[in-house]
């Protein structure tokens, strides 16, 4: 029999209990709940959403529904984004499109007396681009690195540095405040400049170097890593040969005057450098030419850095002239004027010698000879009745690839012969004219003159390294001549004519 019941014909105060049992009920209708009175309807759950809130522009981000069942359906409706499908696992996937991306959640069943739970909105918003970060060269320990970290996107206020290992010292920032904190460095307050961080590494490693940017007040959420930069941090340390010649002095310009003596010549083939090391370089000039009095001393050269001794080649000392006056001190010594001695070498002292004295004046009853400007190798040679001294002799060296000498004395005057310059690049005396000139970067004397004309200037000096092709840095300042694989003998050599640096 069939019965037809009312929209509210049955009530919980009609029925006696235990008078519905299974049994009489077919469990392949659905009663609708409007068809039931004083039976409260019960809601679901709302979906309860966990991951990330923030997403790159543009890419995606997976979220999961915590309480998820698979007898509920879940309806999912994004703004500005695409949502996929949500797996057995409770995870679905949200692809940003454009704008600010959101969506609403909400759960529903047909089962018996279950409403669709209250809608869960989720507001998505951006992650901070990445910064992107310089890459400095490899050093030894203990030597400054600067890290330059670009940001790419406005919102950052802080960007951090990380370095992977606490095996460092924070030194300085060029722009607002940062400080160590673990294995990072934290900067702020730079606004819109890009800090560049300077640090020291304490270990030898290899370090990967990575920077993200980070809003304060979590506006926007952390950026990616940027690239790793790899350095590596170990002993640097290799063989740099030199040789360090100052100016010559210029030949003396009265009566039987006595040449210009050498610039100081110092060389080595076993001095070292730790890489990083800023290697300071200073090429002094050839003593100007006179006239009718005493030449002029040479300047000093030298090199100089971080944990180098510094190596300084003393200019040559002047040529003397006829009315006693003696040669002037040097690297290498200036001869004396007729009847006086050459000036000292070697002055300042140091050891090895730099350079010779200058020769003795000769004075005579009828004749008179000045005497030669001391060498690098050699003595200035003493004037005689017959001439004026020749300068002392050069030193050769092979520095470049090719022996060349360098570094001789000028010759002294007299009314007779002239006294010829050392080897090397010594000037030649004159008697009725000007005296040679010592030749131009290496650090010759120049030569002596008579009355009335001017001497010789000694020639300016030259500052020359030499270091291993494979480590070679190719950071100079002040132009040096670079000349790669020199004479083939796998070394670099840098030649310099002026005021410069080479970075090891």
């Amino acid at each position: 029999m069939s019965i037809t019941i009312s929209g509210s014909g049955i009530t919980s105060a009609n029925i006696a209990d235990g008078t519905i049992v299974n049994a009489d009920i077919n469990s392949s209708a659905a009663i609708a709940a409007s068809k039931l009175s004083g039976v409260a309807s019960t809601a679901l759950d709302s979906p309860s959403v966990t991951g990330t809130l923030f997403v790159d522009d543009g890419s995606t981000v997976s979220h999961t529904i915590s309480n998820w069942s698979d007898d509920i359906t879940y309806v999912i409706t994004p703004t500005n984004c695409t949502v996929g499908s949500v797996n057995s696992s409770g995870v679905f996937v949200v692809t940003h499109t454009s704008g600010t991306p959101s969506y609403t959640i909400k759960a529903t069943t047909d089962s018996l007396g279950l409403a669709d739970s209250s809608v869960v909105t989720k507001n998505i918003g951006f992650n901070l681009s990445a910064p992107t970060l310089s890459s400095p060269a490899d050093v030894a320990t203990a030597t400054d690195v600067v890290y330059t970290i670009t940001s790419t996107d406005s919102g950052d206020d802080k960007i951090i540095l990380d370095i992977g290992s606490s095996n460092f010292t924070y030194s300085s920032v060029s722009v607002g405040t940062a400080s160590k904190v673990g294995n990072t460095v934290e900067c702020i307050g730079f606004t819109t400049n890009n800090p560049a961080v300077t640090i020291q590494f304490t270990a030898e490693a290899t370090y990967s170097v990575t920077a993200k940017s980070v809003n304060i007040a979590g506006t926007y959420g952390d950026s990616a890593s940027s690239s790793a930069d790899s350095i590596t941090i170990a002993d640097q340390t290799y063989s740099v040969d030199f040789l360090v010649i100052a100016g010559g002095g210029s030949g003396g310009s009265k009566g039987n005057s006595g040449g210009g003596g050498a610039g100081g010549y110092r060389t080595s083939t076993e001095g070292t450098v730790n890489g990083g090391t800023v290697i300071t370089v200073t090429v002094g000039d050839g003593g100007p030419s006179t006239s009718n009095t005493t030449g002029t001393t040479g300047s000093a050269s030298s090199f100089s850095g971080s944990g180098l001794t510094t190596i300084s080649s003393a200019g040559g000392g002047g040529g003397g002239h006829s009315v006693s006056v003696a040669g002037l001190a040097g690297g290498s010594g200036g001869g004396g004027g007729n009847g006086t001695s050459g000036g000292a070498g070697n002055t300042p002292s140091t050891s090895p010698v730099q350079g010779y004295a200058g020769g003795t004046g000769y004075h005579g009853v009828s004749a008179w000879g000045g005497g030669g400007g001391g060498g690098s190798s050699q003595v200035g040679y003493n004037g005689s009745s017959a001439q004026g001294g020749n300068g002392g002799n050069g030193t050769a060296s092979s520095i470049t690839g090719a022996a060349v000498t360098r570094a001789g004395g000028g010759g002294g005057g007299t009314d007779t012969t002239i006294g010829s310059g050392g080897t090397g690049g010594g000037g030649d005396a004159s008697n009725g004219g000007n005296g040679v000139s010592g030749t131009a970067n290496t650090g010759s004397g120049g030569g002596a003159c008579e009355d009335a004309n001017n001497s010789g200037a000694g020639g300016k000096g030259v500052v020359i390294l030499s270091v291993p092709d494979a480590n070679y840095s190719g950071t100079t300042t002040g132009s040096p001549t670079v000349a790669t694989d020199a004479g083939g003998t796998g070394k670099t050599v840098l030649t310099f004519t002026g005021t410069g640096s080479y970075t090891a």
